[in-house]
């Protein structure tokens, strides 16, 4: 992980700007003085940018200290990694190209484009302690932290299926023909590759093989063990490497029909065929166990797309939960609080039961984003008569 350090690190000058330490020594470029409004803290509130492009905010960590320390002169760090990697503008590792030069700016809250629809996590806890919590109100005395505990636990469930959650990665297929899962990941929504022109084409799952533990034997078929005692096992299966090598899974030859298959075809007398695996896209399967994705030959050097679902609970940048299910949470957190608390009567459990199972279905109409045009237009040529 290259670190903004020595001769890349940064500080803050009394006009709060941020300032590369020996600007003279650097081999990435000039680094642009961007001045800060504010002292911005976390990785949301800056944007990088490498020779012009702007750097993906999942290819670098950033850090610095509270908005209330006056200090003069700290430091504030960026460490690039390689997540998202922008070939054209980062090395492997993250790191920028050498001579590009390097742009730190703040995001100012107008700048956030977007933002507005989502409402941070910290803010749910505060509004829910504020409405739900004290004298006379529903829950009388609780600890924060178990209020933290029962909104991020909520957010995460939000996030499998209510939520519009789910995050995407992009990347060149290597000759290992593997993918590694990203570190957040919990589910796939789909696995694709692009074609020339963009278009994401699926890719089917083979759930007709995956990669077993490969047992070692030796020439009696025994088991073997190593000194210890343990079981030894192979990295790769025989079934791995035979789905790996095999090159004519997903060829498809009219010129080797006869006319009577051809005609059948057209009749739809061919039976046995499985749309599933009918056509060239390819095939792919996971093992969770060690965390890749393979892919058969067919896929060589494509650039295959990743959409995946996570907790959101990464970073405080991903704790935000969209405004049309806030009401939802607050539901959810004041349930799953009476319902673990003892001496709670049992009529005002079911009570906010009901109206948690209530607000999730209305944020989840919500967050359908349903448009009656978009659906006329899309339904039109559909043998469907539609009256507007």
């Amino acid at each position: 992980m290259p670190l903004f350090t020595g001769t890349q690190q940064g500080y803050y000058s009394q006009t709060q700007s941020f300032i590369g330490l020996g600007a003279g020594n650097l081999t990435y470029g000039p680094v642009t003085t961007a001045a800060f409004p504010t002292r911005p803290t976390q990785q949301g509130e800056i944007t990088v940018f490498i020779n012009g492009i702007e750097v993906n905010k999942n290819s670098y960590s950033y850090n610095g200290t509270s908005p209330g320390d006056t200090t003069v002169d700290n430091s504030y760090n960026l460490v690039f990694n390689n997540n998202n990697v922008n070939t054209d503008i980062q090395a492997n590792d993250g790191s920028p190209l050498a001579g590009s030069p390097i742009l730190f700016q703040e995001s100012l809250p107008t700048e956030q484009y977007g933002d507005y629809q989502y409402i941070s996590i910290q803010d749910i806890i505060n509004n829910f302690i504020v409405s739900y919590v004290g004298e006379d109100k529903i829950i009388s005395k609780i600890k924060r932290t178990d209020v933290a505990f029962h909104a991020q636990r909520g957010l995460a469930e939000f996030s499998y299926d209510t939520l519009k959650s789910f995050k995407s990665q992009e990347i060149e297929i290597p000759p290992s023909l593997t993918m590694r899962l990203p570190h957040d990941y919990v589910n796939y929504v789909k696995v694709c590759w692009v074609d020339d022109d963009g278009i994401e084409r699926i890719i089917m799952p083979a759930r007709k093989t995956s990669n077993p533990l490969a047992i070692i034997q030796d020439s009696d078929y025994d088991y073997t063990f190593d000194e210890d005692g343990s079981l030894l096992t192979a990295s790769n299966s025989e079934t791995w490497s035979r789905f790996e090598d095999a090159t004519n899974r997903n060829v498809s030859d009219n010129n080797s029909l006869d006319e009577i298959e051809l005609h059948q075809g057209a009749l739809g007398q061919r039976y046995g065929l499985n749309p599933e695996f009918a056509n060239k896209n390819g095939l792919y399967f996971i093992d969770n166990l060690k965390g890749k994705i393979h892919f058969d030959s067919s896929l060589t050097g494509k650039i295959i797309t990743l959409k995946y679902i996570s907790d959101s609970l990464g970073t405080d940048d991903e704790m935000v939960v969209h405004k049309f299910a806030e009401e939802a949470m607050y539901k959810h957190i004041a349930y799953a609080i009476l319902a673990t608390r003892a001496n709670t009567q049992e009529y005002l459990v079911m009570r906010f039961k009901k109206e948690k199972f209530a607000a999730t279905r209305l944020a989840k109409l919500r967050l359908s984003n349903l448009k009656s045009e978009e659906l006329t237009q899309v339904m039109r040529g559909k043998s469907k008569q539609i009256k507007h």
